[in-house]
């Protein structure tokens, strides 16, 4: 089992830069943000735009895999989006994972001025999002011609210091993000039930992220892939479960998800009077003495 931590955009780079620092420091597998224009209660706060976040702190790590957690079609093109990919991957010297999700509603889904898009929509959407970024990511010259997105002899030239491609961390839970996981994932990523996440008890939370792997497992196999060949996330914070307690309670709380098939757990850096509110003093315990328990 591996540990991540997600840093949200929230500070200026003056005193974020010590945050990132001290994630590959303590020994987290992977560092995150958000790839929002705002979010939720920190609308009306600072945050930060998530490419010059990664870009900076590509530039002040050595080894911390890097990522989005994650990108969404609501605000972001193809293929401006591979440029920028190519670019962070470059500067942290091949250490950067792309995360995407289909996106919902809220302040990025009518940011650029357009209407909110239905479900549907943005299933449709993600899947030609996620075909085009590949293609752009792969070929030094890509023409598509799509329903929602096009591109015309685009170039990404050097290209990704990662070959054939950076690895895509899918976020999904149904049937048509499984498939597109499956299909173009390196990862999956989930954080549970995305419609009762703070209804369900600990013992339900389990059993759900456990069904989604079988069924992760089983668009695998329609793939005529292994899913092994998959990392497969848990994003945590948003449920009733309490990880972040004790020692004691990080180490229970990943051995259950190991089982369950889970690869590698992330957690919210604490931010003070906010949904990640955690005791800082805990959250520092865990890192330097669970981390190297659940490995």
């Amino acid at each position: 089992m591996r540990a991540g931590i997600v840093i949200l955009p929230v500070d200026r780079w003056s005193r974020a830069a010590a945050s990132w620092r001290w994630a590959e420091d303590v020994g987290f597998d992977s560092a995150w943000t958000y790839d929002h224009l705002s979010w939720r209660s920190f609308r009306e706060q600072p945050w930060f735009g998530a490419v010059t976040t990664l870009t900076a702190a590509a530039a002040v790590t050595e080894r911390i895999r890097l990522g989005t957690m994650v990108t969404s079609p609501n605000f972001r093109h193809p293929v401006t989006l591979a440029k920028d990919v190519m670019g962070i991957d470059d500067v942290s010297g091949g250490r950067f994972t792309l995360g995407v999700g289909a996106g919902g509603t809220g302040f990025d889904a009518t940011a650029l001025g357009q209407r909110q898009w239905s479900a549907r929509e943005r299933a449709d959407r993600f899947a030609e999002f996620v075909e085009l970024t590949d293609r752009l990511l792969t070929d030094p010259a890509t023409t598509y011609e799509g329903r929602f997105y096009s591109a015309d002899e685009a170039r990404m030239i050097p290209g990704c210091v990662q070959t054939p491609r950076v690895p895509f961390a899918i976020a999904a839970t149904g049937p048509r993000g499984m498939a597109l996981a499956a299909r173009h994932g390196q990862a999956w990523v989930t954080f549970g039930d995305a419609e009762r996440a703070g209804e369900l008890t600990p013992d339900e939370c389990l059993a759900t992220v456990s069904t989604q792997v079988a069924r992760l497992t089983d668009a695998c196999v329609r793939a005529g892939r292994d899913v092994e060949d998959l990392d497969r996330i848990l994003l945590t914070g948003s449920t009733r479960e309490r990880p972040l307690e004790s020692v004691d309670a990080f180490v229970d709380f990943a051995g259950r998800y190991a089982e369950a098939g889970i690869t590698e757990l992330l957690l919210h850096q604490p931010i003070p009077d906010s949904p990640f509110a955690t005791d800082r003093t805990v959250f520092e315990q865990i890192a330097d003495k669970a981390l190297p328990q659940i490995r």
